[in-house]
Order: C-alpha cells, then sequence, then structure tokens
C-alpha cells in the first residue's frame, strides 16, 4: 500500500457536491480514504477571473501503481463532467496527486510530486492541516515550513471542517 495525497477542486455547479462525489469514487476505485482536510473556499489560479474555488486534500492507501491512479482520476474526473477545454479553466472537478508515498515520478503524463504545489496557497492550506511535517521528497523540507515561506498571498479560507 502507498499513501498518496490527492487535491480535489471544483468552481462550476455545486461544488461541494463534486467535491463528495469524487471522494466517493475514489473511495470505491483507487484507495481507501485515511483523513481528509477541510474545504477551503480559495480564488481561482491562473485565470482569476473565474468563479472562486472549493479545495480539499485527501489522503489515500492504494495499491494502484502512480499511472493507473492516474488513469482512475482522470475517468472520474469525466464521470463527474470535467471537460478540458483550456488551461486553468473552470471545471467541476479537477483531481491532482500531489504526492505519491515519497516516490519521484517525472513522465510526460504524470509528475509527482506536483510540480507546483509549493507555489499554492490553495494547495498548501488544506495539505497542511492533515500533513504537516510530511517531507517534500524533492524539496526535503516539511509542508509547514513550505506555507510558511509561501509568496502566494491569494485569499484562502476554511469554510467547512
Amino acid at each position: 500500500m502507498v499513501s498518496v495525497y490527492l487535491l480535489l477542486g471544483s468552481n462550476l455547479g455545486n461544488r461541494q457536491m463534486f467535491l463528495q462525489q469524487a471522494a466517493d469514487y475514489i473511495s470505491a476505485q483507487a484507495g481507501s480514504i485515511q483523513t481528509k482536510s477541510g474545504i477551503y473556499e480559495t480564488q481561482s489560479w491562473g485565470k482569476t477571473d473565474l468563479p472562486d474555488y472549493l479545495n480539499q486534500v485527501l489522503l489515500i492507501q492504494t495499491q494502484l501503481s502512480a499511472e493507473d491512479l492516474l488513469n482512475n482520476i482522470l475517468a472520474i474526473e469525466l464521470l463527474l463532467g470535467r471537460e478540458r477545454l483550456e488551461k486553468w479553466g473552470a471545471r467541476t472537478i479537477d483531481i491532482d496527486i500531489l504526492f505519491y508515498g515519497d516516490e519521484i515520478i517525472n513522465k510526460p503524463n504524470l509528475v509527482v510530486p506536483h510540480p507546483e504545489l509549493h507555489n499554492r496557497r490553495f494547495t498548501l492550506e488544506p495539505l497542511a492541516e492533515i500533513a504537516p511535517n510530511f517531507v517534500h521528497p524533492l524539496l526535503q523540507t516539511t509542508i509547514n515550513k513550505l506555507k510558511s515561506d509561501l509568496q502566494d498571498k491569494s485569499d484562502v479560507k476554511k469554510i467547512y471542517f
């Protein structure tokens, strides 16, 4: 079994429902959920004129390889109406693999740890809630330290516990 951190995000439709449905599908198809962060409302990233997101981090245990996990996640996104029309576009659901154990994966279709997580408050706030002392395998520093060094000043507020 491998411990995997996933980031869920939604900024279209019933955002909370999409997060819950994604978690349900992940639990059924990808791995058992060990813990969840609260739900945070965050400004959109990259394309800032879009509706605000709800974000949540899950810790799961899986037997799937990283590639099989990615394929399952992409299928779940499709089931929940995800359309990839533009970079940073609005979406019903987005599921990112933040960490796959302490592995470093650099393939054309999969880069883990997520290459931008250390720059994004919407990722680090919920991640620090459930894994403050996890050490980023590339940067060799804890999530709490990454969060404290963060330059991103975007608005991120916890709305559901």
